[in-house]
């Protein structure tokens, strides 16, 4: 599901739409270039391959100007018959750099235990036999 980077949009919370997603992906340096917000305040920016270790962490940096840029890991592990996912995310840079964690830690949790939640619901649903 990671690997497929046209999948994107529909798990991460606030991605709205891809413009693109390099051939490469998910190879180190690969980007995703995503859109995020309603019309007509959407941001354009992408979302970069920092590290892969193929089906086992995917480290990203999602950069979302002018709020900043944040560094997520993605780590996987067998669990029964599926696999756990684990999604961990800091702010790497820009003006979100400037507030104490303990006031966006909260959000960012939800978001990422929300993001989780839809890459399972796809997973489970079949969408990576229907994207090929």
């Amino acid at each position: 599901m990671l690997a497929d980077g046209w999948l994107y949009a529909l798990w991460v919370v606030g991605a709205t739409s891809l413009r693109d997603v390099e051939e490469s992906w998910p190879a180190e340096g690969a980007r995703i270039h995503h859109s995020v917000g309603a019309w007509p305040a959407v941001v354009h920016d992408a979302t970069k391959v920092l590290e892969v270790e193929p089906e086992r962490m995917l480290y990203l940096r999602a950069a979302l100007w002018p709020a900043g840029e944040a560094n997520v890991r993605m780590t996987l592990a067998p669990d029964g018959d599926g696999t756990r996912v684990v999604m961990e995310e800091e702010v790497a840079s820009g003006p979100m750099a400037l507030i104490p964690k303990l006031a966006y830690g909260p959000l960012l949790k939800w978001r990422n235990v929300e993001s989780t939640r839809r890459l399972a619901n796809l997973a489970e649903n079949g969408a990576a036999r229907r994207s090929g």
